[in-house]
């Protein structure tokens, strides 16, 4: 019998290259046990046939793993002409088989210009959008009747980087909620023949736009040669903020910030910003309001410790 874990508190951001055939969750806590993290979570789920970028949270750094299901992502997908299946992808049955038409370039733009932009989209009916609080894909497999529901998705860019015979190579950006099955599907019925998705894979979710990713073969091996090799691989808190706007406190401010305390004085309106305090290390997220008042929002457990034990927030 294995020895038990001994978790601990851990914090940091992983960067982890998710291997085909896992879900989301299973690789996430294949990671979490390599760790021995006692809190983590992931940035948005990647069906089990994807591989790529998966960031995960440790501890504290769950509490910005929202903000970053939110970001804008890159994916490369290998999209097959002419079988339709249920899921969507080469995982699913069956539904439909059809002649994949001869294609020119400009018949591939003509039918992929209208999902560029602002889209109306709908979800594959296997997909982890909950409908009276349970999954797509649970109903799905219990053979219910679905009307999957449509909502407007960002699509900022599609190319085409390789079309040859019935396989079509796409590289894809998008915004939260895009699901690239979906953009298959609807460019194959575009063309009239029906497609799913072979391959696909997440190139980089903001603001990790060019990604140090593990996998978790490497990390295991890290693992063997010492805990602080594998420490190595995380990442601070910080890096999941990069893309926010930052403002630094003085050693007062950081501590009235701690205390949950609204400060004067903060600069130009901002919906969210990363807080910092005097050694660069960030305490926490707020708002700046028309008037420069910095909201304390969110607070990190090492900025609470740090004020006074009768005025600490909860948080």
């Amino acid at each position: 019998m294995p020895p038990k874990i001994r978790f601990r508190p851990l914090d940091g951001l992983l960067l982890l290259d998710k291997p085909q055939g896992l879900s989301s969750n299973a690789a996430l806590q294949a990671a979490r046990r390599l760790f021995r993290a006692e809190k983590g979570g992931h940035t948005g789920s990647l069906d089990p046939l994807a591989t790529g970028l998966l960031p995960l949270c440790f501890g504290e750094a769950t509490k910005i793993a929202g903000l970053l299901l939110g970001s804008r992502k890159a994916y490369e997908t290998t999209a097959v002409l002419g079988v339709t299946t249920d899921t969507d992808d080469a995982d699913g049955a069956v539904l439909r088989e059809r002649p994949v038409p001869t294609l020119a370039p400009a018949d591939l733009e003509t039918a992929l210009a209208p999902l560029r932009g602002s889209i109306r989209q709908r979800a594959p009916i296997y997909s982890a959008l909950k409908q009276g609080g349970e999954p797509l894909y649970a109903k799905a497999r219990r053979g219910e009747a679905i009307e999957a529901p449509e909502r407007e998705v960002e699509v900022h860019a599609i190319e085409v980087l390789a079309a040859e015979g019935d396989r079509i190579r796409l590289r894809v950006e998008c915004g939260s909620g895009t699901y690239v099955r979906s953009l298959v599907r609807d460019l194959g019925e575009a063309l009239g023949c029906g497609a799913h998705v072979a391959e696909l894979r997440r190139l980089w979710v903001e603001p990790f736009l060019a990604p140090r990713m593990y996998t978790l073969e490497a990390l295991d091996a890290l693992a063997g040669t010492g805990e602080a090799a594998l420490l190595g691989a995380l990442l601070p808190v910080e890096a999941g903020l990069a893309g926010f706007p930052r403002r630094d406190l003085d050693a007062d401010g950081a501590r009235r910030f701690g205390m949950g305390q609204r400060l004067r004085g903060q600069g130009e309106p901002a919906e969210m910003v990363a807080v910092h305090g005097p050694e660069g290390r960030v305490l926490g997220l707020g708002s700046v309001d028309g008037e420069g008042l910095l909201v304390p929002q969110r607070l990190f457990s090492w900025a609470v410790r740090n004020a006074p034990s009768a005025a600490r927030p909860k948080h």
